[in-house]
């Protein structure tokens, strides 16, 4: 759930560490692998104009990357590859592996390009397998949790955005219902990936995050640290304001919160993206019967 550059919504994204989280290096004709897209992937949800549903060819990745680069390195002004400059798109190696949830405004009208308002990147365990491992693995040790939890199916998300005219209720809500089915669809137990907290100097955001470990600390059967060379701890924080603390917290960390989400130990600067990272780990079990209601028990009808 790294669902980097967070926006106004707090939204971050996650990818790929190559070849570390547990699964080892795969045989060279597997990191080839291309995802095959369903050309008639069922709606997801629908608010009005608004739609959410999977990508259904690779000229809707490449929209969803461009949106991506929008938000990331033009509004938000994290510092692109020269490639990122050329092409103008926000993408990796990894991509091909995952699936892309998109956001539809069918009242904008014009090329895909154009409808396309919000994404977010979810990558299975199996296909993360296929990739050679997770890239939240990069700042974060989830081997340990994996191979704790061998039995269960995992769903890393990120790369999360929506365009700025867009960043209100309704869209955040087609999101999770998507995210929810696409769970529902596919057998998920487990969600995680990484929250961002706009900044780079952990003492001036110490106050939140040492709330985080004193409130939402993972228990230990979900116990995942940062790595040490890449993570700043802290230590819990019990005499913090609650409500300034949450105001603090973007709102995409607040979500994950109120499902059931647990925070794993430590937080990672990336001084690129100007953001302060943390795991967040969410077992399907732990998720509120409230939101499963407000969704749909029966959401993974949609994801036949």
């Amino acid at each position: 759930m790294k669902v980097r550059r967070p926006g106004p919504m707090g939204f971050g994204r996650i990818g790929f560490d190559g070849g570390t989280g547990g699964f080892g290096q795969m045989p060279a004709k597997l990191l080839h692998y291309v995802r095959r897209f369903d050309p008639a992937a069922p709606s997801l949800g629908r608010i009005g104009n608004l739609e959410v549903r999977l990508a259904r060819n690779a000229a809707e990745v490449k929209a969803a990357q461009q949106l991506r680069y929008r938000v990331f390195y033009q509004e938000m002004s994290a510092q692109p590859s020269k490639l990122q400059k050329m092409t103008r798109r926000d993408r990796d190696g990894f991509d091909r592996y995952c699936d892309h949830l998109l956001v539809i405004d069918h009242g904008r009208g014009g090329p895909i390009a154009r409808q396309i308002v919000g994404t977010y990147r979810l990558m299975p365990g199996e296909r993360a397998a296929l990739a050679g491992g997770f890239y939240t693995a990069q700042e974060f040790d989830i081997a340990p949790m994996l191979a704790r939890h061998a039995g269960k199916r995992f769903l890393e998300l990120g790369r999360s955005c929506v365009l700025k005219d867009y960043r209100g209720k309704r869209t955040v809500e087609l999101l999770w219902q998507g995210i929810w089915s696409y769970v529902l669809g596919h057998g998920v137990d487990v969600l995680f990936g990484c929250a961002s907290l706009a900044g780079t100097d952990p003492a001036t955001l110490a106050g939140p995050l040492g709330f985080l470990q004193a409130n939402a600390a993972a228990p230990a059967e979900w116990r995942v640290r940062a790595h040490p060379h890449r993570g700043t701890f802290f230590e819990a924080v019990t005499d913090v304001d609650p409500r300034r603390a949450l105001a603090a917290l973007p709102p995409l960390l607040k979500g994950y919160l109120r499902l059931g989400g647990y925070v794993g130990e430590g937080a990672v600067v990336d001084h690129q993206f100007g953001t302060t990272d943390v795991l967040i780990v969410l077992p399907r079990e732990n998720i509120n019967p409230r939101y499963i209601g407000h969704y749909g028990a029966d959401a993974s009808r949609f994801a036949a």
